[in-house]
């Protein structure tokens, strides 16, 4: 019989019961994700690293195994999927309120930020300069990503079949694989060996497929309409229901939708509008604020807000309950494995690549290794090392402009 990659712990086979202290419990979930979605900068995978380090290493809301197959389980079901992680982590912790409470507060200061933005656009045609600020943000993130990603990598890879997938997922991932393909086929890579070790044959999948809806991949009508309100939360409530992948599956999306099929918006404005998005903190789901902020105005920017991320509160709400069902079932359970290697290995292809690109002289290198061993060595909190880096690199431009 073979040897799983982790053992859930005893308490995963159903969801907690909320703490009693729930108006406590409601708050401090709503300071944390308040907090994280003000400084999470660096897109998805230093979102989730910075969950980790707060949820898993500095709370102990829930056991590294926990996280990860909550993490595997978000990579299943469309939508952001960092938002999607602080959604079930809010369930986890304080069932259907803290659901609502963790995915709204991970949510609103990026729409408020992207909306004060928006505006800005709107009134003087530009938008502002934030390059300095991300240059030593970045920076941070690759060690703050470097740092949970090792800890994942420990809790998952512990067989050499784990280790077998992970690599090939890794070297899928570089060679341009899709995201979901790579996810499915490590799941079933996982699901045939034990099934083979097992010697019996391969029970059906059906345990898995509640986590990945079965929507048509179509865009809307294939005709130019006028703009409406109820024309653009619909169209931002189907993007939101079958988009998996990255932020250029986004952009393809929405280029296709609103640019070619109903002149909502021009090629200009979309790529003014995905370069807020990376840009900003919190979820990039949010360029659907800025986009319908200049199409349809403060109305347009919350309507279409509230489109793209409906279906992600859908989501984990119908498949948050299966996740511990799955880890008892050894089908689903090696499936589960599979994708969660596999979702590590996505997290640290991007990780490489970020690096690649930012750790391109002495400051970069320097807040990386600094912001490491603060990390590691004293446990500094990774959201006021990311702050630390923003400032760095605002004064290290203005040093520069000004010698």
């Amino acid at each position: 019989m073979s040897t799983p990659m982790h053992e859930a712990p005893p308490s995963s086979g159903s969801p907690p019961s909320p703490p009693t202290e729930g108006a406590h419990v409601l708050k401090e979930l709503a300071l944390l994700f308040l907090r994280l979605g003000t400084v999470a900068f660096g897109g998805p995978a230093a979102h989730i690293a910075m969950m980790e380090d707060e949820v898993v290493r500095r709370r102990g809301w829930l056991s590294r195994e926990e996280f990860v197959d909550l993490l595997g389980a978000t990579n299943l079901i469309p939508g952001p999927n960092s938002t999607e992680l602080a959604i079930h982590i809010g369930h986890r912790r304080a069932g259907w309120p803290g659901l609502l409470v963790a995915g709204a507060c991970f949510i609103l200061p990026a729409f408020f930020m992207v909306f004060a933005i928006a505006w800005a656009y709107a009134r003087y045609g530009a938008l502002p300069k934030v390059d300095a600020v991300l240059h030593g943000v970045k920076a941070v993130i690759i060690a703050v990503v470097a740092q949970a990603l090792w800890g994942l990598l420990r809790t998952v890879v512990r067989t050499p079949l784990a280790a077998g997938v992970g690599l090939a997922a890794m070297t899928a991932a570089f060679l341009g694989v899709n995201e979901l393909l790579l996810l499915l086929l490590s799941g079933l890579a996982v699901l045939v060996w034990r099934g083979v070790a097992r010697r019996s044959a391969s029970a059906p999948l059906w345990g898995v497929l509640p986590l990945g809806p079965w929507l048509p991949l179509g865009t809307t009508a294939s005709v130019s309409e006028p703009f409406s309100l109820h024309g653009l939360f619909l169209f931002f409530v189907k993007v939101g229901s079958v988009l998996y992948g990255s932020g250029y599956v986004l952009l393809a999306f929405l280029r296709s939708g609103l640019v070619e099929r109903y002149g909502w918006l021009t090629e200009a404005q979309l790529l003014d509008a995905v370069a807020v998005g990376q840009v900003t903190p919190g979820p990039v789901f949010t360029t659907a604020t800025f986009i319908g902020y200049v199409v349809g105005g403060a109305p347009g920017a919350v309507v279409a807000t509230a489109g793209i991320f409906l279906p992600a509160f859908v989501f984990v709400a119908l498949s948050g309950p299966l996740v511990p069902r799955l880890r008892r079932s050894w089908v689903a359970g090696a499936v589960l494995d599979g994708v969660n290697v596999a979702s590590l290995a996505l997290m640290a292809v991007v990780t490489w690549q970020l690096g690649r690109a930012v750790l391109v002289g002495p400051l970069p290198v320097a807040l990386a290794v600094v912001a490491a061993v603060l990390l590691i060595r004293y446990r500094v909190n990774s959201a006021w090392l990311v702050v630390g880096g923003g400032v760095v690199g605002a004064l290290a431009a203005g040093g520069l402009s000004a010698g």
